[in-house]
């Protein structure tokens, strides 16, 4: 599908420029980009699933592991589903549903503190000494310390997110992944996305991320050699099982968008009702507390340091999305209905490769690219 009528095409095809240097550069092994305005669509796959002379082209179908996107297409949304409901009071505090985590300057920290990262918990969980499981998780997690009183500071935390996966078991009764299945990616139609995909599909669907390499006993938790497809590639994650609340959701553009959509109809998409109106007002607007600089909603960042690069220098101030250390972006413009997907498998094999300069040109390119057509 590309009916590209909406879009300035010079600058699509500078687009496409961009992400087929990057792949000639070896920045990235392959990515899909797809772009929509109110029923155009741009997409395209670039590159291929690895540098291996004989892999396969990257397509628009390729499952890639949406790294921290599960923040804001699982985690965030479940949450205030159950808020919706009833059953989770935004303000309430952490202790209310984990008594156990008391202690350390936690007793101040509030669900909506855990939904903007301005807890005050630190940046993620110690991979030392060696644990496994989600009650362990649970239980580090728990233990930490705050380092800055709850609502007075932006640190952005995986501890959050893990919490509040933890948090979604906890009030509905499911594990994060069968309530994100039959609540959210089901109703959507969000066929090739979830936890776990190789209990769905063949690994050869699926793009590879890491490989280890021959100094993995003393630089990483791979065996050397060992390549992760269809295994999550966040650490803590693959510790805890490969399902949390911080990453793990593997999934496609097309899918992604589907998603982008439904927030663009305030919370429905094809007649089906995901989220209500106020719940998307809360994802995607500001709810940082009062004095903190970077701003984010319950899950989307909107203008953090984070928000700069997928951005770009075009789409305003009150546009929203999020990123994934994978190199995955969802950057969506409520004012335009316009919005973008970016996945890919930068961290292919080592790790190493950076590609915040491009997240930049991206987000400058596709903005260009749809709202040059609206002057």
């Amino acid at each position: 599908m590309r009916d590209e009528r909406q879009f300035d095409r010079a600058r699509l095809a500078a687009l496409d420029g961009v992400l087929d240097n990057a792949v000639a550069a070896r920045k990235l092994p392959g990515a899909v980009l797809r772009m929509e305005r109110e029923g155009a669509v741009h997409e395209r796959g670039f590159g291929r699933l690895s540098y291996e002379p004989d892999a396969a082209a990257v397509t628009p179908d390729t499952i890639f592991d949406a790294a921290s996107l599960s923040k804001v297409i699982s985690t965030a949304p479940a949450v205030l589903m159950l808020a919706e409901e009833g059953r989770i009071d935004l303000e309430a505090p952490l202790l209310r549903y984990f008594p156990e985590c008391k202690g350390g300057g936690k007793e101040a920290i509030t669900v909506r503190h855990l939904l903007t990262h301005s807890s005050g918990l630190p940046a993620g969980l110690p991979a030392r000494p060696g644990w496994s499981g989600d009650a362990a998780a649970h239980e580090l997690a728990c233990a930490q310390q705050v380092t800055h009183a709850p609502g007075t500071f932006f640190r952005y935390s995986d501890i959050n997110y893990i919490l509040l996966g933890q948090l979604v078991r906890k009030v509905s009764g499911m594990p994060l992944d069968e309530f994100a299945q039959r609540r959210i990616f089901g109703p959507l139609r969000m066929r090739d996305t979830g936890y776990l995909p190789l209990a769905r599909t063949g690994a050869a669907a699926i793009a590879p991320t890491q490989k280890g390499a021959a100094d993995a006993a003393l630089h990483g938790d791979l065996a050397p050699g060992q390549l992760l497809r269809g295994v999550v590639h966040d650490p803590t994650v693959r510790r805890i099982g490969g399902v949390a609340g911080s990453a793990g959701v593997f999934s496609t553009a097309r899918d992604i968008a589907r998603f982008a959509r439904m927030l663009l109809n305030s919370g429905e998409l094809d007649g089906v009702r995901v989220l209500s109106r106020d719940s998307v007002r809360l994802l995607t607007t500001v709810q940082s507390p009062p004095g903190i600089a970077a701003l984010r909603g319950m899950g989307m960042d909107i203008d953090s340091p984070y928000a700069q690069r997928p951005r770009g220098t075009v789409f305003p101030v009150g546009s929203y999305g999020h990123t994934g250390f994978t190199g995955c972006i969802l950057w969506i413009d409520p004012a335009s209905k316009t919005f973008y997907v970016f996945l890919s498998n930068r961290v292919y094999p080592d790790d190493k490769s950076n590609v915040l300069t491009l997240y930049t040109e991206l987000g400058t390119l596709a903005a260009q690219a749809a709202l040059s057509t609206l002057r």
